[in-house]
């Protein structure tokens, strides 16, 4: 199995898709005004408590007060707000926790107004990024993630990733960890860290705790609200979630970025830093490695699989409903049981895939083709949770109903990715319609052409969608040999995936662009 990860950069984003086996299973976007990523850390004020939701209104300067329940307050809160507040007020210095005493912990069960008080500050940090009219969703359980392990302030706890499974192995880390931990802290040690010495933890440990001293020294004068600890940038928390053994090639567009992830590469895997390359082409990277063709094709409402089959994708406000059809595959086999059961196998795959590529969350509803054998149902049902094991958000799966619905439950911290696949039609009769392939544009193609030929340009190449690109280029006669015979000079068409269907341009023989 083979992981890429390519990122391409422009002045406003970043987007990062990751590749297995060449085929797009992951897609995020780095957008530079977004100021309330998951993990970041504010220090804000408490707005009110409200009883019937046993839950506070934050201010952590969104336009939308964020959200936090009784029960993402931590036991140890107390001790939260006696520590933000003696070092807000210059009191305490020795941000160690070594030394600090710790207060009670708070009733499990307890009522929010008994634990928060209005115009209050606390340090909080997003656990769910702000999504439609809703704002972030935050806890005061604070933990900072390294590459190995996380660090959690106001905890005694050591805890190992459930993702381990050898016993031996476990029982090795809980004491390496647990003779390096220091006093007022817990450590969550994180699957990647299985087979690694205690020099490289310890490093990881020494990392994070000069991110908390950074943060701690930031409060004495910082404003209310306002953020102290911000995430990794995106490209180096990708990384430090995901990258394995596995990853073949990092492929970046930037050379800024370039240095930055070689770095990183260099700093967590040493003997992987050679796979991290500066792409210089003049095809763009996302096209040179047919991301933009799987995009087009993915985001839609219809998702075609293997052997005719396809997906049909709906969203509402509650929630989203996958419905499975057979397409031209119902004749293909002995019996309908053996084709429900292959269609649904191929169709478990893909959504596994699409949940991660759109990171769609909340409840999911599947509607799969009906199979009687119990037998069956439970090998879909096993299938779905081992193509599900590699997404790292946390969901739950229902085992098939008996109409063949199986019931999904599946995190989500930030906006779901979603790709407009179609576009206005270009044909001013139709106006106000959608279509998937406008072919109306080629007449203004061929006025901006001979206006360009009045010009003596010697050499044209033309760049458009690779649907434009095929209708011109088809058939014999085909529309540029037509424009061939009647002004006698030949244009080169390249199709470019990443245009939208209404979008072209001309280059001259130097490559520069002209229209």
């Amino acid at each position: 199995m083979d992981k890429e990860l390519i990122i391409r950069s422009s002045s406003e984003h970043v987007d990062f898709a990751l590749l297995k086996d060449g085929k797009l299973i992951e897609l995020q976007k780095d957008e530079d005004g977004n100021n309330f990523s998951v993990g970041d850390v504010f220090i804000a004020k408490i707005r009110k408590a409200v009883p019937g939701l046993n839950a506070a209104f934050v201010n952590v300067g969104y336009e939308k007060d964020a959200f936090l329940h009784y029960h993402d307050l931590g036991p140890k809160l107390p001790s939260l707000l006696k520590f933000t507040k003696s070092v807000s007020t210059g009191k305490l210095k020795d941000f160690s926790l070594k030394n600090f005493p710790f207060e009670k912990d708070i009733d499990k069960d307890g009522k929010v107004a008994d634990a928060l008080k209005s115009n209050q500050s606390l340090l909080v940090q997003i656990v769910k990024e702000p999504i439609s009219t809703k704002g972030p969703r935050i806890s005061s359980e604070l933990s900072i993630a390294g590459r190995y392990i996380v660090l959690v302030p106001f905890s005694n706890r050591i805890s190992i990733s459930q993702k381990i499974e050898d016993k031996d192995e476990k029982d090795r880390l809980k004491r390496l960890v647990k003779s390096i931990t220091p006093p007022g802290f817990g450590i969550i040690v994180r699957t990647v860290a299985q087979g690694k010495k205690v020099a490289e933890l310890d490093k990881d440990l020494q990392n994070l705790l000069g991110r908390w001293t950074a943060m701690c020294k930031k409060l004495h004068k910082a404003h209310h609200p306002s953020k102290v600890l911000g995430e990794m940038n995106k490209a180096s928390s990708i990384l430090r979630d995901i990258f394995n053994d596995t990853f073949t090639s990092i492929h970046v567009d930037d050379e800024e970025l370039y240095i930055q992830i070689k770095d990183y590469v260099q700093e967590i895997a040493p003997n992987k830093e050679s796979i991290v390359k500066l792409y210089q082409s003049t095809v763009p990277i996302f096209e040179k490695f047919g991301i933009e063709r799987q995009i087009k094709t993915s985001f839609g409402k219809t998702v075609s699989m293997a052997k005719g089959a396809y997906l049909i994708i709906e969203h509402t406000e509650a929630l989203h409903v996958i419905d499975v059809n057979s397409g031209n595959r119902s004749n293909k086999a002995n019996n309908q049981e053996d084709t429900a059961l292959e269609v649904n196998l191929i169709a478990a795959t893909e959504m596994a895939r699409q949940l991660r590529l759109r990171d769609m969350g909340g409840i999911i509803v599947v509607d799969f083709i009906d199979m009687t054998s119990a037998e069956n149902r439970q090998k879909l049902f096993n299938h779905l949770r081992d193509e599900m094991k590699d997404d790292r958000a946390k969901h739950k799966i229902l085992p098939p109903s008996k109409f063949g619905l199986i019931q999904i439950t599946r995190q989500r911290v930030r906006p779901e990715m979603n790709i407009k696949t179609k576009e206005e039609n270009p044909d001013e009769v139709n106006n106000g319609s959608e279509v998937e392939a406008p072919i109306g544009i080629v007449s203004k193609i061929k006025h901006d052409l001979e206006q360009l030929l009045k010009k003596d340009y010697t050499k044209l190449t033309l760049n458009t969608h690779p649907f434009i690109a095929a209708f011109l280029t088809k058939g014999f006669p085909s529309t540029r040999s037509k424009w061939f015979f009647e002004h006698k000079k030949w244009v080169k068409i390249l199709p470019r995936d990443a245009y939208t269907y209404l979008e072209y341009h001309f280059f001259d023989k130097d490559g520069k662009q002209i229209k």
